[in-house]
């Protein structure tokens, strides 16, 4: 698999995104992927905001996320089915704004894919929006995508064998928070200017439609719920 970083000028709000990608990537090959930074298409959406005051920040969080929970050092939301730090968003290369998540990330995947599929006449095409996210007990921050189309987001095992003829009864590959946290660490977190990336021989299964829920867990049935119930009590 390749993963190749594209450098860009800074994308400013309510730009056209298409016309932005469009510059950038010249030509494209069938059974390419294009990932793209969840705070560009953001931009392209006008989804910033103003930090009017100090309360300004905390109300915003609130209403984008379906559950929020302060913490020590930030807020602990669940958003789009996925856990998140203060609901994604970001003040970092925001300009003295704050930027919110795309307001729905699969949907603005699939509409992007649709545009660029015609423009660059390809029969298979992949976009990822994606950001990034802690992980629990694990410092720095790995890559997430937030939303895709395209492909097929999880490689299921279950119903194989291994090496050994055991039977796999749980075993999934998570492959779109796999190709994206890939593309996050070439990307960059901070002033590289490289909001757009292109990956190739990656060997997914590319699909007309994406099942927008095959990677969301219950969160009575996550392997880490119990964990996190008896948390307090652990001594680290």
């Amino acid at each position: 698999m390749k993963v190749s970083p594209i450098k860009t000028r800074i994308f400013r709000e309510n730009e056209n995104l298409l016309d932005f990608i469009i510059s950038y990537v010249k030509k494209l090959k069938n059974n390419s992927i294009i990932v793209v930074t969840s705070k560009i298409v953001a931009l392209s959406e006008g989804r910033v905001a103003i930090i009017k005051d100090k309360n300004t920040r905390e109300k915003i969080i609130k209403a984008e996320s379906q559950f929020a929970m302060r913490t020590k050092y930030t807020w602990l939301t669940i958003k789009d089915g996925m856990v998140l730090a203060s609901a994604g968003i970001d003040e970092s290369n925001a300009d003295g704004k704050i930027i919110m998540l795309p307001k729905n990330s699969f949907t603005s995947a699939s509409l992007i894919r649709k545009k660029l599929m015609k423009h660059y006449k390809v029969k298979n095409l992949g976009i990822i929006i994606t950001d990034s996210r802690l992980l629990p007990l694990r410092a720095g921050v790995v890559g997430i995508a937030l939303g895709y189309a395209g492909f097929k987001g999880v490689r299921d095992y279950r119903g194989n064998t291994d090496l050994f003829g055991r039977s796999l009864t749980l075993s999934q590959s998570d492959v779109a928070d796999s190709l994206a946290t890939s593309a996050v660490y070439l990307m960059g977190e901070g002033s590289e200017r490289q909001p757009l990336a292109l990956i190739s021989d990656s060997k997914v299964v590319f699909c007309k439609k994406t099942n927008v829920n095959e990677l969301k867990i219950n969160p009575k049935e996550d392997i880490y719920q119990p964990l996190f119930e008896k948390i307090r009590k652990i001594k680290l």
